[in-house]
C-alpha cells in the first residue's frame, strides 16, 4: 500500500506470491484457512482456533490496507453475533487506529452503501451500527446516527432514555418483525431530527427537521429510492401514526392521501412495521406489547379504499371535483364508522 485511504494501493500478480502471503493478506484469521490438495487443513494464522473461540480477529496489520474491511468485520459481527462470536480487542484497537488515522475519510459512498445495506440483511443488523460506534467509525461514516447518542428523550415513552440506544433498540424490533432491509432501514433513522431538537424531553418538530436530515444522508451515499421513500415517510409521520385516536376524520384521509396509501397499500403496510418497531422497541417491559394502532390503521384504509371513483364519475363529476367528492366522502365514512364510535 502507497498511500491512504481507498487509493494508491500496489498490487502484486507475481506467481511465485505463496499461499501463506495470499493468506496473510485476508481481512480475518476465520478467513484465512484453506484445504491442501490431500485434504489437510492449512491454518498458519490460528483461525481454527478463532472459530472454536468465536473471536473475529484480523490476521495482520496487512488489514489496515483496506478501509473497507472495517465495515465489513462489522458486519461479521452483525452475521455471527447470535452464534457468539465476538470482536478481538486489538482488532477493535486496529480499527480504531485507522479511523485515527483518517482511512476510511476517502471511502466512496457506493461501497459505504454495499456494506451497510448488506448489513441490514443480517441477523442483527444493530451489531453492525454498534460495532463502528465502538472504534470511532459510525461519527464519520454515519455522524447522523451516531449524533443520536446522549440525546435523552421523555422517560415517559423513553425508559431507555438515550436516543441511540432507543434507535438501536427499534432497529433490532424491526429485524424481529420483518426481516425486509427497506422496513429495517427505515426504522435506524426514523428519529434523527431528535439530534438538532435538543428540548428535552419533547423534541418538538423533530419529525418534519429529520426528513431534511434523512434526504441529505441518502443523497449522500445513494441510497435507492425505495428504501429514501420509506425513510422519509417514517421520520415524518411516525408520531402522527402513534396517535391514532387524537386523530379528526379530515387529518386521517390527508395521512393516506400524503403517504399514497390508497395507491401504495403495500408501503402503507411497512410505515406501520417501522412504527409498531419504534413503539416496542423501548425495553423490556413494552417490547412484548401489543401495538393496537397498525391494527386500527388496517381497518381504517380497508374501509375508506373501498370508496372508488367511478361512483363520482358516474354521477357526472369532472376533473377536480371528482377529487373533492371523493375525499369528502372518505372523511364522512370515517366520521361514520370510526370517530363516532370511539366517541
Amino acid at each position: 500500500m502507497s498511500g491512504t485511504g481507498y487509493y494508491c494501493f500496489t498490487c502484486d500478480f507475481n506467481a511465485h506470491v505463496t499461499l501463506n502471503e495470499d493468506l496473510l493478506r485476508r481481512d480475518l484469521t476465520i478467513n484465512a484457512m484453506a484445504l491442501d490438495d490431500s485434504g489437510e487443513l492449512i491454518d498458519p494464522y490460528h483461525g481454527y482456533d478463532d472459530l472454536k473461540a468465536r473471536v473475529l480477529r484480523h490476521v495482520s496489520n496487512a488489514f489496515i490496507e483496506d478501509p473497507v474491511r472495517v465495515l465489513r468485520v462489522a458486519r461479521f459481527a452483525a452475521r455471527y453475533h447470535h452464534l457468539g462470536f465476538k470482536l478481538a480487542d486489538e482488532t477493535r484497537s486496529l480499527m480504531y487506529a485507522m479511523v485515527k488515522r483518517g482511512e476510511l475519510a476517502d471511502l466512496v459512498s457506493e461501497r459505504v452503501w454495499q456494506e451497510w445495506a448488506s448489513s441490514l440483511q443480517e441477523r442483527n443488523p444493530d451489531v453492525f451500527i454498534a460495532t463502528l460506534r465502538s472504534c470511532g467509525a459510525l461519527q464519520v461514516i454515519l455522524p447522523e446516527i451516531d449524533s443520536l447518542f446522549g440525546i435523552p428523550g421523555s422517560p415517559t415513552w423513553h425508559p431507555e432514555i438515550d436516543t441511540g440506544i432507543h434507535t438501536l433498540m427499534a432497529l433490532r424490533m424491526a429485524s424481529a418483525l420483518s426481516d425486509d432491509p427497506v422496513i429495517r432501514f427505515a426504522a435506524l433513522l426514523h428519529d434523527l431530527g431528535k439530534a438538532i431538537t435538543p428540548c428535552w424531553p419533547s423534541h418538538p418538530d423533530h419529525e418534519e427537521k429529520g426528513v431534511a436530515i434523512v434526504m441529505r444522508l441518502c443523497e449522500r451515499l445513494r441510497v435507492p429510492v425505495e428504501y429514501r421513500k420509506l425513510a422519509v415517510m417514517a421520520a415524518q409521520f411516525h408520531l402522527m401514526i402513534h396517535t391514532l385516536n387524537t386523530l379528526d376524520a379530515e387529518a386521517i384521509i390527508c395521512l393516506f392521501d400524503k403517504t399514497d396509501a390508497f395507491r401504495n397499500p403495500e408501503r402503507f403496510e411497512k410505515l406501520l412495521i417501522v412504527c409498531e418497531a419504534d413503539a416496542r422497541g423501548v425495553g423490556a417491559d413494552r417490547s412484548e406489547c401489543s401495538y393496537q394502532q397498525a391494527q386500527s390503521w388496517r381497518y381504517l384504509l380497508r374501509e375508506v379504499i373501498k370508496i372508488d371513483a367511478k361512483e363520482f364519475v358516474a354521477q357526472g363529476y369532472k376533473g377536480n371535483e371528482i377529487r373533492v367528492a371523493l375525499h369528502a366522502r372518505r372523511v364522512e365514512h370515517i366520521n361514520n364508522t370510526w370517530i363516532n364510535h370511539e366517541k
